[in-house]
């Protein structure tokens, strides 16, 4: 599988398998994406399926080099001291001794704090000793908006690897996309597929009968053509195996330029500044 090099050096597989909201029959359906060649697994502590996942990791023979495992610290564990609960959990749950990647799952944001900015630098800062203690291979954000990526840099030691978030036709958050590139920063894209709700989008369908491809495949591909990184999700077995093995094909500039200027109809309606949780 063609890796993307991060900026400190190591290597992330282009398509990782998101397990967001994946609650039931988690360990075979993990078990199915490593038979399958999936060898990126995407998770997190607040989607309590870190423990199946560790099973199915054990189980399946892999060696734990051979795998990138990605998990992130949930927003009651925003501090510096609860990082280093929170990773000890994981890495439990996980059986593992490291991981290849955490990331702050949400910014502490300026809606529910005033001293926002603090909030996310000490807890990068306890991050960046787990990353030079090799504890963690790689250290990274999700969901931050350019305010919150601005103020990390400020303080930030290491400059984070990746930002997570939503990303997909019609949701490309470009401003944050551009801000993440100039610093260095690769985007990965959750929620690639619009959560199953671009399936259903019209224009996607046209536009991937055109390539007579499934609008999922179709928008696997987008996000690799925008050079992104992208975690779909599914617990079907042949969506499973199509979403890594599909013959990769090249979309047309205009097409790329219609799915960027889809309308809006996969957005989650999450926005990391104004979310209360």
């Amino acid at each position: 599988m063609k890796q993307v090099i991060l900026n400190n050096g190591t290597e992330i597989p282009e398509i990782g398998f998101g397990t967001w909201q994946t609650t039931e029959g988690v360990k075979k359906t993990v078990n199915l994406a490593l038979e399958d060649g999936y060898r990126h697994i995407d998770t997190a502590d607040i989607y309590g399926n870190e423990a199946e996942i560790g099973e199915a990791i054990e189980e399946s023979g892999i060696l734990r080099t051979d795998l990138y495992l990605t998990t992130k610290i949930w927003n009651s564990n925003r501090s510096y001291h609860g990082v280093k609960k929170s990773v000890e959990q994981s890495l439990n749950k996980l059986k593992t001794d490291y991981l290849d990647l955490l990331l702050i799952h949400w910014p502490a944001n300026e809606k529910q704090f005033d001293n926002w900015e603090e909030i996310n630098s000490s807890t990068w800062k306890s991050m960046e000793e787990l990353y030079k203690s090799g504890v963690v291979k790689s250290i990274g954000v999700s969901n931050f908006l350019v305010p919150h990526l601005r103020a990390l840099l400020k303080t930030a030691e290491v400059v984070p690897v990746v930002n997570q978030i939503e990303f997909h036709p019609g949701y490309t958050q470009q401003e944050t996309v551009d801000y993440s590139k100039e610093n260095g920063i690769v985007i990965e894209a959750w929620s690639p597929i619009g959560s199953g709700r671009l399936l259903k989008d019209k224009e996607l369908n046209v536009i991937s009968d055109n390539y007579g491809v499934s609008p999922a495949i179709l928008c696997i591909q987008f996000c690799l053509q925008c050079g992104v990184v992208v975690l779909p999700k599914s617990e079907n077995p042949e969506n499973i195996k199509n979403n890594l093995h599909f013959e990769r094909f090249k979309i047309s500039e205009s097409d790329m330029k219609a799915l960027k200027t889809l309308k809006e109809s996969g957005f989650s309606g999450l926005n990391p500044s104004a979310v209360d949780f």
